[in-house]
Protein backbone atom coordinates (compact mmCIF):
# COMPACT_ATOMS: atom_id res chain seq x y z
CA UNK A 1 0.00 0.00 0.00
CA UNK A 2 1.11 3.58 -0.25
CA UNK A 3 2.32 5.43 3.21
CA UNK A 4 1.79 9.03 3.48
CA UNK A 5 2.46 9.38 7.10
CA UNK A 6 4.97 8.18 9.84
CA UNK A 7 4.93 7.97 13.15
CA UNK A 8 8.33 9.03 14.44
CA UNK A 9 8.68 7.74 18.64
CA UNK A 10 11.20 9.51 20.84
CA UNK A 11 14.26 8.00 22.70
CA UNK A 12 15.65 8.71 25.87
CA UNK A 13 14.26 12.45 25.99
CA UNK A 14 11.01 11.26 25.83
CA UNK A 15 12.04 10.65 30.01
CA UNK A 16 12.78 14.54 30.28
CA UNK A 17 10.48 16.05 32.53
CA UNK A 18 10.25 19.81 32.22
CA UNK A 19 12.05 20.74 29.64
CA UNK A 20 10.96 17.77 27.22
CA UNK A 21 9.50 20.62 24.94
CA UNK A 22 12.90 21.82 24.24
CA UNK A 23 14.47 18.53 23.38
CA UNK A 24 10.93 17.57 21.05
CA UNK A 25 11.85 21.42 19.19
CA UNK A 26 15.54 20.30 18.36
CA UNK A 27 14.57 16.99 17.15
CA UNK A 28 12.15 18.49 14.93
CA UNK A 29 15.05 21.26 13.77
CA UNK A 30 17.09 18.63 13.21
CA UNK A 31 14.72 15.91 11.29
CA UNK A 32 13.46 19.46 8.74
CA UNK A 33 17.45 19.81 8.27
CA UNK A 34 17.94 16.23 7.36
CA UNK A 35 14.78 16.30 5.16
CA UNK A 36 15.48 20.29 3.72
CA UNK A 37 15.12 18.82 0.31
CA UNK A 38 11.88 17.36 0.09
CA UNK A 39 9.22 19.52 -0.40
CA UNK A 40 6.07 17.56 0.38
CA UNK A 41 7.16 16.48 4.00
CA UNK A 42 5.41 18.14 6.53
CA UNK A 43 6.16 17.51 10.62
CA UNK A 44 3.62 17.81 13.44
CA UNK A 45 5.67 17.28 17.23
CA UNK A 46 3.02 16.08 20.00
CA UNK A 47 4.35 15.33 23.50
CA UNK A 48 5.18 11.63 23.00
CA UNK A 49 5.20 11.49 19.41
CA UNK A 50 5.64 12.92 16.35
CA UNK A 51 3.90 12.86 12.81
CA UNK A 52 5.82 12.97 9.58
CA UNK A 53 3.24 13.76 6.08
CA UNK A 54 4.12 13.60 2.64
CA UNK A 55 2.13 13.08 -0.38
CA UNK A 56 4.82 12.26 -2.82
CA UNK A 57 5.69 8.57 -2.33
CA UNK A 58 10.03 9.42 -3.07
CA UNK A 59 9.32 11.50 -0.81
CA UNK A 60 8.44 9.30 1.69
CA UNK A 61 10.67 6.67 0.76
CA UNK A 62 13.74 9.12 1.29
CA UNK A 63 12.69 10.36 4.89
CA UNK A 64 12.67 6.74 5.82
CA UNK A 65 16.33 6.29 4.35
CA UNK A 66 17.25 9.18 6.15
CA UNK A 67 15.31 9.09 9.54
CA UNK A 68 17.72 6.59 11.16
CA UNK A 69 20.68 8.87 11.10
CA UNK A 70 18.98 11.53 13.20
CA UNK A 71 19.80 10.95 16.80
CA UNK A 72 17.10 11.09 18.83
CA UNK A 73 14.40 9.06 17.40
CA UNK A 74 13.89 5.79 19.14
CA UNK A 75 11.92 4.07 16.02
CA UNK A 76 9.35 5.21 13.42
CA UNK A 77 6.74 3.45 11.74
CA UNK A 78 4.50 4.24 8.37
CA UNK A 79 1.30 4.27 9.75
CA UNK A 80 -2.24 3.72 8.07
CA UNK A 81 -4.55 6.35 9.58
CA UNK A 82 -8.50 5.86 9.72
CA UNK A 83 -11.91 6.67 11.38
CA UNK A 84 -11.70 5.16 15.24
CA UNK A 85 -14.52 2.72 14.38
CA UNK A 86 -14.34 -0.62 13.89
CA UNK A 87 -15.35 -1.35 10.41
CA UNK A 88 -12.71 1.24 9.65
CA UNK A 89 -10.12 -0.64 11.69
CA UNK A 90 -11.31 -3.62 9.96
CA UNK A 91 -10.68 -2.28 6.62
CA UNK A 92 -7.29 -0.64 7.15
CA UNK A 93 -6.05 -3.88 8.85
CA UNK A 94 -6.50 -5.63 5.61
CA UNK A 95 -4.77 -3.22 3.85
CA UNK A 96 -1.81 -2.81 6.08
CA UNK A 97 -1.59 -6.82 6.44
CA UNK A 98 -1.89 -7.12 3.08
CA UNK A 99 0.97 -5.02 2.12
CA UNK A 100 3.27 -8.06 3.18
CA UNK A 101 3.74 -11.41 1.51
CA UNK A 102 1.67 -13.45 4.31
CA UNK A 103 1.34 -17.18 2.98
CA UNK A 104 2.88 -19.46 5.97
CA UNK A 105 3.80 -16.35 8.02
CA UNK A 106 2.59 -15.54 11.88
CA UNK A 107 0.84 -12.44 12.72
CA UNK A 108 -0.21 -10.84 16.11
CA UNK A 109 -2.36 -8.12 17.24
CA UNK A 110 -1.13 -5.76 19.71
CA UNK A 111 -3.49 -2.88 20.70
CA UNK A 112 -2.38 0.89 22.16
CA UNK A 113 -6.05 2.91 23.46
CA UNK A 114 -5.49 5.30 24.98
CA UNK A 115 -9.08 6.74 24.02
CA UNK A 116 -10.73 4.90 27.12
CA UNK A 117 -14.40 5.61 25.68
CA UNK A 118 -13.84 3.40 22.87
CA UNK A 119 -16.90 0.79 23.18
CA UNK A 120 -14.21 -2.13 23.61
CA UNK A 121 -11.36 -3.31 25.68
CA UNK A 122 -7.96 -4.37 24.30
CA UNK A 123 -8.58 -7.87 24.76
CA UNK A 124 -11.90 -7.72 22.99
CA UNK A 125 -10.07 -5.63 20.21
CA UNK A 126 -7.22 -8.03 19.73
CA UNK A 127 -9.41 -11.02 18.86
CA UNK A 128 -12.26 -9.53 16.85
CA UNK A 129 -8.97 -7.82 14.63
CA UNK A 130 -7.54 -10.58 14.63
CA UNK A 131 -9.94 -12.92 13.51
CA UNK A 132 -11.26 -10.47 10.99
CA UNK A 133 -7.75 -11.13 9.34
CA UNK A 134 -7.29 -14.75 9.91
CA UNK A 135 -10.94 -14.87 7.97
CA UNK A 136 -9.63 -12.90 5.07
CA UNK A 137 -5.39 -14.14 4.72
CA UNK A 138 -6.29 -18.33 5.54
CA UNK A 139 -1.78 -18.67 5.17
CA UNK A 140 -1.50 -16.79 8.14
CA UNK A 141 -1.50 -18.41 11.81
CA UNK A 142 -1.05 -16.85 15.27
CA UNK A 143 1.84 -16.54 17.00
CA UNK A 144 1.84 -14.89 20.15
CA UNK A 145 5.72 -14.98 21.15
CA UNK A 146 7.50 -14.72 17.87
CA UNK A 147 5.34 -13.43 15.28
CA UNK A 148 6.82 -12.71 11.76
CA UNK A 149 4.16 -9.89 11.18
CA UNK A 150 2.94 -7.65 14.32
CA UNK A 151 -0.02 -5.58 13.70
CA UNK A 152 -0.13 -2.68 15.84
CA UNK A 153 -3.25 -0.68 16.29
CA UNK A 154 -3.23 2.54 18.15
CA UNK A 155 -6.95 4.02 18.97
CA UNK A 156 -6.98 7.70 20.07
CA UNK A 157 -9.69 10.42 20.00
CA UNK A 158 -8.35 11.94 17.15
CA UNK A 159 -8.53 8.28 15.23
CA UNK A 160 -7.03 4.83 14.40
CA UNK A 161 -3.53 4.38 13.74
CA UNK A 162 -2.17 0.44 12.35
CA UNK A 163 1.38 0.01 11.08
CA UNK A 164 2.89 -3.68 10.59
CA UNK A 165 6.32 -2.19 10.09
CA UNK A 166 9.25 -0.63 12.80
CA UNK A 167 12.57 1.00 11.88
CA UNK A 168 15.12 1.32 14.69
CA UNK A 169 16.05 5.00 15.30
CA UNK A 170 19.79 6.00 15.87
CA UNK A 171 18.62 6.91 19.32
CA UNK A 172 20.72 9.38 21.77
CA UNK A 173 19.84 12.99 22.15
CA UNK A 174 18.69 15.50 19.56
CA UNK A 175 21.97 17.12 18.15
CA UNK A 176 22.76 20.52 19.89
CA UNK A 177 20.37 19.55 22.55
CA UNK A 178 23.79 19.66 25.07
CA UNK A 179 25.40 21.94 23.49
CA UNK A 180 28.08 22.10 21.01
CA UNK A 181 31.58 21.47 21.01
CA UNK A 182 35.19 21.70 18.01
CA UNK A 183 36.04 17.73 17.30
CA UNK A 184 39.89 17.70 16.20
CA UNK A 185 39.36 15.37 12.55
CA UNK A 186 42.79 14.17 12.00
CA UNK A 187 41.29 12.06 8.98
CA UNK A 188 42.04 8.75 10.65
CA UNK A 189 39.78 5.83 11.47
CA UNK A 190 39.59 7.62 15.12
CA UNK A 191 38.58 10.88 15.48
CA UNK A 192 34.66 10.74 12.97
CA UNK A 193 33.89 8.29 15.22
CA UNK A 194 34.52 10.21 18.26
CA UNK A 195 32.63 13.04 16.72
CA UNK A 196 30.17 10.04 15.75
CA UNK A 197 29.28 9.81 19.58
CA UNK A 198 29.36 13.04 20.87
CA UNK A 199 26.98 14.03 18.65
CA UNK A 200 24.97 10.88 19.58
CA UNK A 201 24.90 12.57 23.34
CA UNK A 202 23.34 16.09 22.10
CA UNK A 203 26.57 17.53 21.51
CA UNK A 204 26.53 20.11 18.05
CA UNK A 205 30.02 20.03 16.62
CA UNK A 206 32.46 22.10 14.49
CA UNK A 207 35.44 20.51 13.07
CA UNK A 208 38.90 21.34 12.81
CA UNK A 209 42.28 20.02 10.90
CA UNK A 210 45.54 20.87 9.95
CA UNK A 211 46.92 20.16 6.94
CA UNK A 212 50.78 20.94 6.17
CA UNK A 213 51.33 21.26 2.37
CA UNK A 214 53.20 20.14 0.34
CA UNK A 215 54.10 17.39 2.73
CA UNK A 216 49.95 16.52 2.96
CA UNK A 217 48.21 16.68 -0.48
CA UNK A 218 45.05 18.36 -1.64
CA UNK A 219 43.77 14.08 -1.67
CA UNK A 220 44.12 14.14 2.29
CA UNK A 221 42.31 17.36 2.56
CA UNK A 222 39.38 16.11 0.61
CA UNK A 223 39.45 12.92 2.73
CA UNK A 224 38.76 14.92 5.50
CA UNK A 225 36.12 17.19 3.74
CA UNK A 226 34.36 13.75 3.19
CA UNK A 227 34.49 13.17 6.72
CA UNK A 228 33.04 16.27 8.09
CA UNK A 229 30.35 15.45 4.87
CA UNK A 230 29.48 12.14 7.10
CA UNK A 231 29.49 13.46 10.29
CA UNK A 232 26.49 16.27 9.09
CA UNK A 233 24.18 13.64 8.15
CA UNK A 234 23.70 12.71 12.14
CA UNK A 235 21.04 15.61 11.94
CA UNK A 236 23.05 18.62 12.38
CA UNK A 237 25.09 20.63 10.11
CA UNK A 238 28.91 20.48 10.64
CA UNK A 239 31.51 23.55 9.84
CA UNK A 240 35.09 22.51 8.98
CA UNK A 241 38.09 24.98 9.82
CA UNK A 242 41.17 23.93 8.09
CA UNK A 243 44.48 25.37 9.55
CA UNK A 244 47.42 26.30 7.64
CA UNK A 245 49.77 24.36 9.86
CA UNK A 246 52.78 23.80 7.36
CA UNK A 247 55.26 27.06 8.74
CA UNK A 248 54.16 26.34 12.43
CA UNK A 249 54.92 22.50 11.86
CA UNK A 250 58.48 23.09 10.26
CA UNK A 251 59.44 25.37 12.88
CA UNK A 252 58.21 23.05 15.63
CA UNK A 253 60.47 20.36 14.08
CA UNK A 254 63.82 22.46 13.89
CA UNK A 255 63.05 23.77 17.72
CA UNK A 256 61.79 20.42 19.39
CA UNK A 257 64.04 17.60 19.56
CA UNK A 258 62.81 14.17 18.33
CA UNK A 259 61.26 12.79 21.23
CA UNK A 260 59.01 15.28 22.51
CA UNK A 261 58.31 16.71 19.22
CA UNK A 262 54.98 14.77 19.28
CA UNK A 263 53.87 15.93 22.15
CA UNK A 264 54.75 19.75 21.36
CA UNK A 265 52.91 19.18 18.11
CA UNK A 266 49.72 18.23 19.73
CA UNK A 267 50.44 20.77 22.44
CA UNK A 268 50.20 23.77 19.33
CA UNK A 269 47.76 22.01 17.77
CA UNK A 270 45.04 22.61 20.87
CA UNK A 271 46.39 25.43 21.92
CA UNK A 272 44.96 26.58 18.39
CA UNK A 273 41.99 24.93 18.21
CA UNK A 274 41.28 26.62 21.84
CA UNK A 275 40.97 29.70 19.96
CA UNK A 276 38.77 28.48 16.86
CA UNK A 277 36.69 27.01 19.91
CA UNK A 278 36.65 30.30 21.41
CA UNK A 279 35.12 31.89 18.02
CA UNK A 280 32.84 28.92 17.21
CA UNK A 281 31.08 29.32 20.50
CA UNK A 282 31.84 25.83 21.30
CA UNK A 283 32.47 24.60 25.16
CA UNK A 284 34.58 21.73 24.84
CA UNK A 285 36.84 20.00 22.63
CA UNK A 286 36.54 16.69 21.41
CA UNK A 287 39.48 14.02 20.50
CA UNK A 288 39.79 10.32 19.16
CA UNK A 289 42.09 9.36 21.66
CA UNK A 290 42.61 5.96 23.06
CA UNK A 291 44.50 5.11 26.18
CA UNK A 292 47.85 3.70 25.08
CA UNK A 293 46.78 3.36 21.34
CA UNK A 294 49.72 5.22 20.22
CA UNK A 295 52.61 7.26 22.22
CA UNK A 296 50.94 10.62 22.44
CA UNK A 297 47.99 8.65 24.15
CA UNK A 298 49.84 7.71 27.63
CA UNK A 299 48.38 9.08 30.55
CA UNK A 300 51.81 10.96 30.80
CA UNK A 301 51.60 12.37 27.03
CA UNK A 302 47.48 13.32 27.78
CA UNK A 303 48.64 15.21 30.59
CA UNK A 304 51.77 17.11 29.33
CA UNK A 305 49.29 17.99 26.04
CA UNK A 306 46.09 18.94 28.30
CA UNK A 307 48.54 21.55 30.26
CA UNK A 308 48.09 24.25 27.72
CA UNK A 309 43.99 24.61 28.18
CA UNK A 310 41.79 24.94 30.88
CA UNK A 311 39.12 23.92 28.49
CA UNK A 312 37.84 20.31 28.45
CA UNK A 313 39.02 17.41 26.07
CA UNK A 314 36.49 15.04 25.65
CA UNK A 315 37.45 11.39 24.87
CA UNK A 316 34.32 9.27 24.27
CA UNK A 317 36.62 6.19 23.02
CA UNK A 318 39.27 6.77 25.75
CA UNK A 319 38.92 2.88 26.54
CA UNK A 320 37.86 1.46 23.82
CA UNK A 321 39.73 -0.95 21.63
CA UNK A 322 40.90 -0.73 18.11
CA UNK A 323 38.71 -3.61 17.02
CA UNK A 324 35.81 -2.10 18.87
CA UNK A 325 36.44 1.58 17.12
CA UNK A 326 36.95 -0.32 13.19
CA UNK A 327 33.46 -1.91 13.61
CA UNK A 328 31.40 1.50 14.70
CA UNK A 329 33.55 3.17 12.07
CA UNK A 330 32.27 0.27 9.48
CA UNK A 331 28.64 0.65 11.00
CA UNK A 332 28.44 4.64 10.58
CA UNK A 333 30.40 4.40 7.46
CA UNK A 334 33.07 6.51 7.82
CA UNK A 335 35.88 3.30 7.73
CA UNK A 336 35.94 3.30 4.06
CA UNK A 337 36.86 7.67 3.63
CA UNK A 338 39.29 7.08 6.70
CA UNK A 339 41.38 4.20 5.36
CA UNK A 340 42.34 6.14 2.10
CA UNK A 341 45.82 6.10 1.70
CA UNK A 342 46.60 10.41 2.26
CA UNK A 343 48.83 10.64 5.43
CA UNK A 344 48.21 13.78 7.36
CA UNK A 345 50.57 15.85 9.30
CA UNK A 346 51.21 14.01 12.62
CA UNK A 347 52.14 10.95 10.36
CA UNK A 348 54.32 12.65 7.75
CA UNK A 349 56.49 14.33 10.56
CA UNK A 350 56.44 11.26 13.49
CA UNK A 351 59.23 11.06 15.23
CA UNK A 352 61.05 7.53 15.29
CA UNK A 353 61.29 7.75 18.95
CA UNK A 354 58.64 9.99 20.80
CA UNK A 355 58.74 9.90 24.16
CA UNK A 356 55.55 7.96 25.95
CA UNK A 357 56.22 9.98 29.07
CA UNK A 358 57.11 13.19 28.72
CA UNK A 359 57.85 15.63 31.57
CA UNK A 360 56.11 18.84 31.05
CA UNK A 361 59.04 20.81 32.13
CA UNK A 362 61.01 19.55 30.40
CA UNK A 363 58.58 20.17 27.11
CA UNK A 364 57.80 23.51 28.17
CA UNK A 365 61.62 24.15 28.37
CA UNK A 366 62.51 23.77 24.70
CA UNK A 367 58.86 25.61 23.66
CA UNK A 368 60.43 28.59 25.75
CA UNK A 369 62.73 29.61 23.09
CA UNK A 370 60.02 30.58 20.59
CA UNK A 371 57.34 32.87 21.05
CA UNK A 372 54.56 30.85 19.38
CA UNK A 373 51.77 32.90 20.06
CA UNK A 374 52.15 35.19 17.12
CA UNK A 375 51.99 31.98 14.70
CA UNK A 376 49.19 30.41 16.34
CA UNK A 377 47.41 34.15 16.05
CA UNK A 378 48.72 34.32 12.35
CA UNK A 379 46.98 30.26 11.36
CA UNK A 380 43.61 31.25 12.86
CA UNK A 381 43.22 34.27 10.86
CA UNK A 382 44.18 32.26 8.06
CA UNK A 383 41.78 29.09 8.52
CA UNK A 384 39.61 28.50 5.79
CA UNK A 385 36.06 27.35 6.97
CA UNK A 386 33.47 25.54 5.07
CA UNK A 387 29.89 24.49 5.84
CA UNK A 388 28.33 20.95 5.26
CA UNK A 389 26.50 19.84 3.95
CA UNK A 390 25.38 22.80 1.73
CA UNK A 391 28.91 24.31 0.97
CA UNK A 392 31.82 22.35 -1.01
CA UNK A 393 35.30 23.57 -1.54
CA UNK A 394 35.36 23.46 -5.62
CA UNK A 395 39.32 22.95 -5.20
CA UNK A 396 38.56 19.83 -3.64
CA UNK A 397 35.56 18.44 -5.72
CA UNK A 398 36.94 16.36 -8.67
CA UNK A 399 39.97 15.15 -6.66
CA UNK A 400 38.47 11.63 -6.60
Amino acid sequence: MKWNELLIRYGEMSLKGRNRNYFIRKLKKNIEAALSDLDSVQLIAERDRMFLYADDSNDMNSAIERLPSVFGIQSFSPVAKCEPNLTDIYKKALEVIGSDETEGKSFKVEIKRTDKKFPYVTSELQQMIGGHVLRNFPGLHVDVKKPTILLNVGIREDGAYLTSKVYAGAGGMPVGSNGKSLLMLSGGIDSPVAGYLMMKRGVAIDAIHFESPPFTSDLATRKVMDLAEKLSSFGSPVKLHIIPFTELQQMISKQIPDEELMTTTRRMMLRIADKVRVQANALGIVTGESLGQVASQTLESLTAINEVTSTPILRPLISADKLEIIALAEKIDTYSISVRPYEDCCTVFKPSNPKTRPRIEKVAYFESFIDFEPFIEEVVKARRVVDFPSQKDEKFTDLL
